[in-house]
């Protein structure tokens, strides 16, 4: 199986024997997008549209949810009315998981920083000073207490930065406390910006 992990390869990219790359970042971009709808019609159109796009490729997702959530891709044909079918599986390396939740990987924290900073980059650009600074925590936030990207955000850490991270350790101005749960929307709408190969046909 594609590492089981987070579902990358020894260079640190998405990995799969039959799903492109691009396929496997974006089937998790939506995963990741639905688990932090709010809105059900809104989870619902990221679920379908991850589904369309991983059966172009033959391939179904769930999320098994144990001590770490975990995308699962595996091969329709291994399936029969929704379960897998054990005496159908000839080769487990067909199958990838990708971890959705926990801490990353904190040898790859220089990526993620850089990641979550030009993130704030683009806020800071489009949004102005406040919303720039309040994206600034959020990045601190998740390069350090999570080694994560803040893509790849829970409800439950966002809630955690929200409530306890952001009142105690970022020194939020006054402007800054009232914009918040915008600001927080914002980096998620720049966030939402698909893989470039596969921006027509997602999900406006």
């Amino acid at each position: 199986m594609s590492d089981s992990a987070n579902g990358t390869d020894a260079d640190g990219e998405p990995s799969s024997d039959e799903l492109p790359g691009d396929v496997l970042e974006e089937a998790e971009r939506l995963t990741r997008l639905a688990r932090t709808a709010t809105d059900e019609n809104e989870r619902a159109a990221r679920l379908d549209r991850r589904d369309e796009l991983l059966a172009e490729h033959e391939f179904t997702a769930r999320v098994r949810d144990d001590e770490d959530a975990t995308l699962v891709l595996h091969p329709e044909e291994w399936h029969e009315d929704g379960v897998v079918r054990t005496d159908r599986i000839e080769d487990i390396d067909r199958a990838t998981e990708i971890r959705l939740e926990g801490t990353g990987d904190p040898d790859d924290w220089q990526a993620v920083e850089e990641r979550n900073r030009e993130l704030v980059a683009t806020i800071r650009e489009r949004h102005g000073d406040v919303h720039g600074d309040n994206a600034a925590a959020l990045a601190t936030f998740f390069s350090n207490h999570y080694a994560k990207p803040i893509a790849s955000a829970t409800p439950p850490e966002l809630e955690e930065f929200r409530d306890d991270y952001f009142v105690r350790n970022a020194w939020p101005s006054a402007d800054q406390r009232d914009v918040i749960e915008e600001s927080i929307r914002l980096v998620f709408e720049a966030v939402d910006e698909p893989h470039p190969e596969l921006r027509d046909s997602s999900v406006e």
